[in-house]
């Protein structure tokens, strides 16, 4: 199996979607994607966008993800945002997610950006166990604030 990892292009927005639900469905949350898929194009290769990615591909189809956007830390200066990362089940543990991960990391070091930053759910095990192998800071003091308008 040959792993390809790209950047996102506009093309991939529909199935990036299908893999955002993917992600939603395993994290419980079915019902919270709601971004449309113009929209998402847009906000990913309009005139000024918000985000970026790569791609895992496998004989010509996207199975995995890694997106992201720039954050501001007053205390680190700008960082990467780590906002989606995953691999599809059936790929899961045959080296596309490191392959992936790999990519993302080096996207912070090329851009220049001081950390990169992302959240887990503190009951999904095997992501957790993935991060740990990177010696990742699993930050357990942090409270989520959300506020949907």
């Amino acid at each position: 199996m040959e792993v390809k990892i790209r950047r996102a292009v506009k093309e991939d927005c529909r199935r990036l979607l299908e893999l955002i639900q993917e992600l939603a469905d395993y994290e419980k949350a079915p019902e919270e994607v709601t971004v449309t898929l113009s929209h998402f194009e847009e906000s990913g290769f309009g005139e000024k966008p918000v985000w970026w990615g790569f791609v895992a591909e496998i004989n010509g189809r996207v199975e995995g993800m890694a997106l992201y956007y720039i954050r501001y830390s007053t205390w680190k200066g700008q960082c990467l945002y780590l906002e989606d990362f995953l691999v599809t089940e059936k790929l899961r543990g045959k080296g596309a997610g490191k392959l992936l991960f790999d990519r993302i990391i080096q996207e912070t070091k090329d851009k220049g950006y001081t950390r990169m930053v992302w959240q887990v759910l503190d009951w999904n095990e095997p992501a957790i166990n993935f991060y740990k192998k990177y010696n990742a800071t699993l930050d357990p003091g942090w409270i989520n604030g959300i506020l949907d308008l």
